[in-house]
């Protein structure tokens, strides 16, 4: 067992935990932040993609041992004071959210892409997605809905 400390959606936080845990074993049974989903386990489906100092990242592929000194965000990061973030509510709106399985990843991987482009083509947001799977959507309507976040976000001057 070791202490590992990062920023965790914008607080300073340590952690105990044996040195082959991966992040998302850590965000979920240690830290209690159940919204980041484990899917296959593998980094082949996106569901536990997490922000890793502004890029996406495949949670169940890092070890937490690796993170001391990150900044690390998780989808219990991306709104506040219970008010949805942007692309949240641009996911609503569209009807982007079916089962909701892969929509913490599909979200992240969104803000990471929002992040380094404010004005993404739509070969690049399908780029940027393209590590997330989704059995329910088609992907047509996250595209739409990362498209109008970004629309939105530059009417807002963000």
């Amino acid at each position: 067992m070791a202490v590992y400390t990062f920023t965790l959606n914008g607080k300073q936080t340590s952690v105990e935990v044996p040195s082959d845990t991966t992040l998302l074993e850590t965000l979920r049974e240690a830290l209690g932040l159940t919204g980041t989903k484990e899917g296959c386990g593998k980094g082949e489906c996106g569901a536990c993609t997490v922000i890793v100092n502004g890029k996406a990242a495949n949670a169940c592929l890092i070890m937490t041992s690796q993170l001391a000194g990150a900044d690390i965000r998780t989808i219990e990061g991306l709104g506040s004071d219970g008010v949805l973030d942007s692309l949240q509510t641009a996911f609503v709106e569209t009807g982007a959210v079916q089962c909701g399985y892969c929509t913490p990843g599909m979200l992240m991987s969104a803000r990471a892409l929002l992040l380094k482009k404010s004005s993404p083509s739509t070969e690049e947001i399908r780029e940027s997605i393209a590590g997330n799977l989704c059995r329910c959507t088609g992907y047509a309507k996250i595209v739409e809905a990362i498209r109008k976040a970004a629309v939105s976000a530059r009417e807002r001057g963000v």
